[in-house]
């Protein structure tokens, strides 16, 4: 079962979607997603957050994201560009959310709505943007989940 928010994040990645592809605004955009199955489900806080805000600011996003790719912005599919919007947008704004958890929502819907490998690629993007957009986050260390063991003297 789908969480609100990871079904904030399909809508706002079908809204950005949309938005390349066809050139309507926000409202239009909206309006049709508000007419499919399950919108009622998702978080709207976060979708009106992810949706406005990428489409706000997706030249500086863009810029932000270029230099991370192996080739022209413009040569990326629709999708891993969406992708790639939605969650540079999150990791610069949207800072409650930790950094693993915006790659990791990316990473599940580059395998649900991209190309074969596509997440891979996905995946790859965002660990360098997140170095760079949140330096301090990346940095800690990770956590071992096995349990300290201590030298006996």
């Amino acid at each position: 079962m789908k969480s609100p928010r990871r079904r904030a994040r399909e809508f706002a990645l079908q809204g950005l979607y949309q938005w390349q592809l066809s050139g309507n605004d926000v409202p239009a955009v909206e309006a049709h997603l508000a007419a499919a199955a399950g919108f009622e489900k998702i978080d709207r806080a976060l979708f009106d957050l992810l949706l406005k805000g990428a489409i706000a600011e997706a030249a500086e996003l863009q810029a932000l994201i270029a230099p991370q790719l192996d080739r022209p912005y413009a040569e990326l599919s629709p999708v891993e560009r969406a992708i790639l919007l939605l969650a540079t947008f999150e990791l610069k704004r949207h800072l409650d959310a930790p950094y693993k958890v915006v790659i990791n929502e990316a990473i599940e819907l580059a395998k649900s709505y991209g190309g074969t490998d596509g997440h891979k690629y996905v995946n790859g993007v965002l660990d360098k943007l997140a170095v760079l957009m949140r330096p301090a986050e990346a940095a800690r260390p990770v956590r071992s989940r096995k349990p300290d063991i201590k030298e006996e003297s």
